[in-house]
């Protein structure tokens, strides 16, 4: 897969097959999109192109909307090359690119820059400024121009049954095991550990907290998780809070993790960490021994649960 930052550094010697989206999540149904287009591709002897935009068009013209995105744009582009696609173009949005008219969206870009032969979308894509265009003005653009266009009807989308939507409300929900099915894959959170408290050393429970740089990345609800990751090269197990630790004081939001059978400095590496299953809520215990105990029975459960399931 090449990567292209914006239209205007796009090189391709062929014509091509483009879909459009902002593919948050990368999941089962993102999947079956980006299938057809690279079967598509593979049988014209076209390119397959994923056009994406970054910033989430929302950041751009809502900034007040707070959006979480399941994925960071680099988690996006990882998800996006193990999909088989040539191209991915990664379009920066701005509000001068929001002002494009459909004609000069679909001449300049898809046509004049991206070559487009084909584009692949969803029956309620809108485009253009202030989205007034739909499926039926870009078949007619198609046919000024001389491309076609394929159709992804709502029965298509309908017999996926998978939104982005549905796996942003799952996670805040706390429900990752039904996130991780939408997803075909563990939700991962990805991030630099840090030096925190200490506390959690003190308890006999030493963990490494993560902190994450994207103020947009989705974190799932508070509370305590079985999680994975990798590493120098070995898969490790443990469990993870999301919360403020109110036990013990604390008051702002941490995420740590507290990895099984470890014995390594973590600080300044940077981790990705797959989230497999929700333990419990975040708790305010009556005494730290209460807390104690209760981690006891967290891991307990961890290993039992890494036991049935991956061993």
């Amino acid at each position: 897969m090449k990567e292209h930052k914006g239209a205007n550094s796009f090189i391709s010697e062929r014509q091509t097959v483009v879909t459009i989206g902002t593919f948050d999540g990368v999941h089962a149904g993102h999947r079956k999109i980006i299938e057809r287009l690279v079967n598509s591709a593979n049988a014209n002897n076209l390119d397959s192109v994923v056009l994406t935009f970054f910033p989430h068009p929302r950041m751009v013209l809502q900034k007040e909307s707070g959006i979480q995105l399941i994925n960071t744009i680099e988690e996006r582009k990882n998800l996006l090359e193990d999909t088989g696609i040539d191209h991915l173009v990664v379009h920066p949005f701005t509000h001068q690119f929001s002002r494009l008219t459909a004609l000069e969206f679909v001449r300049d870009i898809l046509v004049n820059k991206l070559k487009a032969k084909k584009i692949i979308i969803g029956y309620d894509h809108r485009f253009g400024r202030n989205r007034t265009a739909d499926i039926n003005d870009l078949k007619q653009f198609g046919l000024d121009f001389g491309f076609e266009v394929e159709e992804i009807t709502q029965q298509d989308v309908e017999q996926v049954a998978v939104s982005s939507t549905k796996i942003r409300n799952a996670l805040l929900d706390g429900r990752v095991e039904r996130a991780n099915l939408y997803l075909e894959k563990p939700f991962t959170l990805r991030g630099t550990i840090v030096r925190g408290r200490g506390i959690g050393k003190d308890l006999g429970f030493p963990t490494a907290n993560l902190e994450i740089e994207e103020d947009y990345k989705l974190i799932p609800k508070n509370g305590v998780y079985v999680v994975r990751t990798k590493i120098d090269g070995e898969r490790i197990y443990g469990m993870m809070n999301i919360g403020t630790n109110p036990t013990v004081g604390g008051k702002e939001k941490t995420i740590e993790a507290n990895f099984f059978q470890l014995d390594k400095d973590l600080y300044g590496k940077q981790l990705n960490i797959e989230m497999l299953v929700r333990i419990r809520d975040e708790k305010k215990f009556s005494s730290v021994e209460d807390l104690k105990t209760a981690m006891k029975q967290d891991r307990a459960f961890s290993k039992q649960y890494i036991k049935d399931n991956y061993a």
